[in-house]
């Protein structure tokens, strides 16, 4: 059995005092009120990428969902369970969303794994080859340019990958374009 890591506990603890004593009531009125953010970001649950620090946002400011390199698949209304479109429908109808971001990021390990196979574990595991796979059409034409180093393939897939989530994000039919 393990415990519980020291440095969670430490941090809660750092949190209680500080942050949490100095915006008190801001919690208490989330809690009683419930939150109206009018901004969603989709983002990459690398740590080093979180929204409410790199946009300096409080608490109740932002939706946020992070996933593996901040990818939107296409609207699928099926049986199946759909983390990020649940999200995405929340945010939308439940709580009138206005702008949806997707928040990518330099030196994304996702995106560097769906261009190198041999660089992260795609093909192993239940979940995450199915979840690049989305990436692998326009993977395939990055990677086959050979006018460009690794690392500005790595960035412009990352750059293409924005775009093609955005298409994706386009295709949920209550998500609407400005």
């Amino acid at each position: 059995m393990h415990s519980f890591p020291p440095h969670l506990i430490t941090g809660y603890s750092n949190f209680m005092a500080g942050r949490y004593e100095r915006e008190e009531g801001r919690y208490k009125e989330l809690a009683s009120q419930g939150q109206k953010p009018t901004t969603m970001i989709i983002a990459c649950c690398d740590s080093r990428s979180a929204p409410e620090t790199i946009f300096d946002a409080g608490p109740g400011e932002l939706f946020v969902m992070r996933n593996v390199a901040n990818l939107v698949p296409t609207y699928q209304p099926d049986s199946a369970q759909h983390g990020t479109s649940a999200a995405i429908e929340f945010a939308v109808k439940a709580l009138s969303i206005e702008n949806i971001v997707i928040m990518g990021h330099g030196r994304c390990g996702g995106i560097r794994a769906a261009l190198d196979p041999s660089a992260g574990p795609l093909d192993e595991g239940d979940f995450i080859g199915k979840w690049m796979a989305m990436l692998g059409p326009v993977s395939a034409r990055v990677s086959d340019n050979k006018l460009m180093t690794a690392s500005e393939r790595q960035t412009a897939l990352e750059r293409i990958s924005i775009r093609n989530s955005i298409g994706n994000l386009r295709t949920f039919p209550y998500v609407h374009e400005p």
